[in-house]
């Protein structure tokens, strides 16, 4: 396999569990908050809303940057 292509799939897969973990952290909060505040619906608040935006914005980048990493070392 190409080392670019194995950087991009390892890049992938780190993108997806880093992901993965925020967005379960703040659907906990999310979920305590609405629970403080008697509510039976939970929603996202806008900082939360665009800390998920960010997170995805930067997660974009992290495949091609970890495949030009593996190519530059292979």
């Amino acid at each position: 396999m190409h080392p670019a292509l194995k950087g991009a799939l390892v890049g992938l897969g780190i993108a997806v569990v880093l992901f993965l973990f925020d967005y379960l952290q703040l659907r906990a909060r999310a979920a305590e908050r609405a629970k403080k505040n008697h509510k039976t619906i939970v929603e996202f608040d806008q900082t939360d809303k665009g800390r998920v935006i960010a997170l995805v914005r930067f997660l974009v980048f992290v495949p091609p940057g970890f495949a030009l990493l593996f190519w530059m070392m292979s």
